[in-house]
């Protein structure tokens, strides 16, 4: 049997396939993505769900003059592969190769970008309203949603807008019950309500054929087509279908790895106008065991044996530092276990930022809203004003999606909500759609709003008890990755806000450090010390807002040069606070900021990112030579 993927290059290869050979590039297109992710990790169930539906959409539509909106992007493996990027998977999230996520800027057949989900609806419907104003009658919009970015308010807004427009957009619901973690909440059982109405479902496979043919001969058909599905659903259901009252034509559910079925349904939905959502099944992790029968631990896994699932490159975790995003998970229980009022709020990051802890031991006081960023503020900011202390723990670059929620329905009434937000910094391999680079920036200029971040994990402990005790809005910002201390298991105390700590003593130069990278700015200064005999003065700033304004004001009279650092942008960040800070004292000295460029950071390891932004030891060593020498 011949090897069809290799003589793959685009989908206008795969067009030109019998629609019997399908089944066998399938089966060889996730043969490829098990084999390179092995050797590359990346995001790996959720591409080997949506195999037999990457080979239909290309099959069935002309990309890329049709468009694909993928949502979210870690579904679209295949879909690059199969379009021009094959011979550079293997580059795949790495420094200087090709993007995890779909990236207009790579290729003409990504249509948009999509780190965040909840956002092909949108998207899609503003292609097809704009195909419709160019008076492109034959280009076909769709909209791939699936891996939970269905429970993202955002689809709704969408859904709702698009349902009272004659827009040709066609919404596939790639239905898997899970995001990283299991799909939780009402549509998630709606939808397994739908999938197994055996009465519904039949009579639905029946007739859907026959209406949608009906439905190319004029609108008098259209009308009836139309009164017969009605008939379906008050015949069958007690409520009407949840998409049909949006005003969508629903299809399905069907097999999504049945790829026969797919194509003939997505050809013959090509010729139904308006708006269409047609409900696939899939099972994340398909065609691999292991990631088929532990689909969280199989979303983005390590480096692993392709033949025996058993993944390797694992890490001896009794001897290394934890994760901080452990540290908080377990000093998050140990504070609720004392405090009955603690609850726990995860936009379904559970496993993702140790939430899952409390889960596990308190599953009453722990939350999981789903993909739905806004809820979990609101919601939290309802807990708070009833005597609740929520710690509402959302990854540094989703809170963007928030932003109006803290403002406006915490800070505004000044609610101890404790925002922990994980993935602060540069994460590496997810690019620029994940880095967490614009909290500080946008948090500090919050009325009454604190902003933090620790040295360690010892003062990650320490800031998490003062914001419990703090009755305030209050933030905690940290990486993603391993601590520096193995011993952090230490009594927890109060620090006084806005307070910062020396941390190394010097005469010639003060570091101003935010967050972790005080570590490495330690460091270097030892290093420089060491090697020109010139002590370099490193503060332990702890909080950009408050800030140390009596620290400040002492290295201000004491230093002729000083530098700040952080892992946020430059603009407006804690860099932007000192130097504000130092005009109002009429600082004569040089005040230099160190932190992330005014540009989206492309992706790679961690460090190679911290080194490209000269945010490692031996670029801070160099700035400090070159002061000194």
């Amino acid at each position: 049997m011949s090897n069809l993927l290799e003589h793959i290059e685009f989908p206008h290869d795969i067009r030109k396939l019998g629609i019997e050979q399908l089944p066998q590039l399938c089966k060889e297109l996730r043969d490829f993505i098990i084999d390179e992710s092995s050797r590359n990790p990346g995001h790996f169930g959720a591409s080997l769900g949506t195999v037999e539906l990457t080979i239909a959409l290309h099959y069935a539509l002309n990309t890329p003059y049709d468009r694909i909106v993928w949502d979210v992007g870690h579904q679209a493996y295949g879909h690059k592969i199969v379009t021009g990027r094959k011979k550079l998977f293997h580059t795949n999230r790495k420094f200087g190769g090709i993007s995890g996520f779909p990236n207009p800027q790579e290729s003409e057949y990504d249509s948009f970008i999509a780190g965040h989900s909840s956002t092909s609806i949108s998207a899609a419907l503003g292609m097809a309203i704009a195909a419709q104003k160019n008076g492109d009658t034959q280009r076909q919009v769709v909209a791939v949603i699936g891996d939970g970015a269905m429970t993202g308010g955002m689809a709704f807004e969408a859904l709702n807008h698009a349902g009272f427009t004659n827009a040709n957009i066609l919404v596939i619901l790639n239905d898997n019950n899970m995001a990283i973690d299991a799909n939780v909440g009402a549509l998630n059982q709606y939808l397994m309500d739908i999938t197994t109405s055996k009465a519904y479902n039949k009579l639905k496979d029946d007739v859907w054929n026959f209406l949608g043919k009906l439905s190319k001969f004029g609108p008098n058909t259209q009308a009836l087509a139309q009164k017969i599905e009605n008939g379906i659903k008050s015949i069958i259901l007690k409520e009407s279908n949840l998409f049909e009252s949006l005003k969508f034509r629903y299809f399905g559910p069907i097999d999504g790895h049945d790829v026969f079925h797919l194509v003939r349904t997505i050809q013959d939905l090509k010729e139904i106008k308006g708006p269409k959502l047609l409900h696939i099944i899939t099972q994340k992790g398909k065609g691999f065991k292991p990631a088929e029968e532990a689909q969280t631990q199989w979303h983005a896994p390590r480096k692993f044996d392709k033949d025996t699932g058993i993944m390797v490159d694992v890490p001896d975790t009794a001897l290394a530092p934890p994760k901080y995003q452990d540290v908080f998970g377990e000093t998050l229980l140990e504070l609720a276990q004392n405090d009955s009022r603690i609850v726990g709020v995860t936009p379904a990051m559970g496993s993702g930022c140790s939430m899952n802890i409390l889960m596990q031991a308190m599953p009453d006081r722990a939350f999981d809203v789903g993909i739905a960023e806004q809820h979990a503020v609101t919601l939290s900011a309802g807990m708070a004003i009833d005597g609740l202390i929520p710690f509402c723990n959302i990854y540094s670059s989703f809170m963007q999606r928030a932003y109006d929620q803290v403002i406006h329905d915490v800070a505004l009434q000044r609610l101890p909500v404790i925002f922990c937000l994980d993935r602060g910094g540069l994460v590496g391999a997810d690019g620029a759609t994940h880095h967490g680079v614009f909290d500080i920036a946008f948090m500090r200029s919050i009325p009454g709003i604190i902003v933090s971040s620790p040295l360690n994990e010892v003062d990650l402990r320490n800031l998490m008890f003062t914001a419990y005790k703090s009755g305030k809005p209050f933030v905690i910002r940290y990486p993603r990755g391993n601590g520096v201390i193995q011993d952090w298991k230490q009594p927890m105390q109060v620090y006084e806000i806005g307070k910062s700590e020396k941390i190394r003593e010097g005469n010639t130069i003060a570091i101003l450090s935010f967050g972790p990278l005080g570590n490495v700015a330690k460091q270097a200064a030892d290093t420089v010390s060491q090697t020109l005999g010139k002590e370099v003065a490193v503060y332990n700033m702890r909080f950009a807002k408050p800030l140390d304004v009596d620290c400040i004001k002492k290295v201000c009279k004491s230093y002729s040069v000083i530098i700040t650092i952080e892992d946020g942008v430059i603009q407006g960040g804690f860099g932007s606070a000192v130097l504000e800070q130092c005009s109002l004292y009429e600082y004569t000295g040089k005040v230099i900021r160190l932190g992330i460029p005014d540009s989206f950071i492309p992706h790679g390891t961690q460090e190679e990112l911290y080194a490209y932004c000269k945010l490692d030891a031996a670029g801070i060593e160099q700035l400090l030579i070159s002061l000194l020498a």
